[in-house]
């Protein structure tokens, strides 16, 4: 059985590791990843098109000085694009995200199993919590990375307007305004609960390392004829 600072640290861990995988979920469902304006203009109508969209679904309306608007629309992200290199790298943003969300959850019952066992292999300790630490860090990281060059460089946000009022063709866009809501933040406390959860478990490495060392300092210092007594 553990001691009983064994079990504490890594039970501590085990909460952080399962606060990351929650975090994820509620940034995978929820639709508040970004939030563009897009700016129109034509012979008929002038104004713009507001999307708010998460991975998964999103939600547009239109605010025009004159002209008829359209009924705010809902709408499934990958179901609007077509097969484009937005969709594409959409695509590899959403399945980044899941391998964090699945590394997450397997760094969460490394933790668990650690703090009510001893496991005898060396990839189920510490070495195995590090491991699925990093890797949710790093995939979470990536897909931050992934779909801020999605949005910027292969304009995704004008894509998505595109599809959803054929009537506005790009010709009719005149320029776009990003802003990152909370869901794309979120991200980032997903990696400092990585790194927490690393940093537990490190100190702890730490801490029974020096507890052993000076447990052979007074076989180290004891004279020989004390040792062979």
């Amino acid at each position: 059985m553990p001691t009983a600072k064994k079990t504490l640290t890594f039970f501590l861990s085990c909460v952080t590791s399962l606060g990351a995988f929650i975090v994820l979920c509620c940034v995978l469902a929820t639709q508040q990843w970004i939030r563009s304006t897009i700016a129109i203009s034509d012979s008929s109508s002038n104004g713009s098109v507001i999307i708010t969209y998460g991975l998964l679904r999103g939600k547009s309306i239109q605010e025009l000085n004159h002209g008829l608007a359209e009924s705010d629309k809902h709408f499934e992200v990958l179901g609007t694009l077509t097969n484009s290199s937005p969709k594409t790298l959409h695509s590899v943003v959403i399945v980044f995200l899941a391998l964090g969300l699945f590394s997450s959850l397997l760094s969460a019952g490394f933790t668990f199993c650690n703090s009510v066992s001893n496991p005898y292999q060396t990839f189920l300790g510490p070495t195995g919590v590090y491991t699925w630490s990093g890797l949710s860090a790093s995939f979470t990281f990536i897909t931050m990375v992934l779909f801020v060059g999605n949005t910027q460089s292969n304009r995704l946000s004008e894509e998505l307007a595109q599809r959803l009022y054929p009537l506005y063709p790009a010709a009719t866009q005149q320029g776009t305004a990003h802003a990152y809501r909370y869901s794309f933040w979120l991200t980032l406390l997903v990696i400092l609960l990585n790194v927490v959860t690393t940093v537990i478990i490190i100190f702890y490495q730490k801490a029974r390392y020096q507890r052993k060392q000076e447990q052979r300092k007074p076989m180290e210092s004891a004279p020989r004829d004390g040792i062979l007594f």
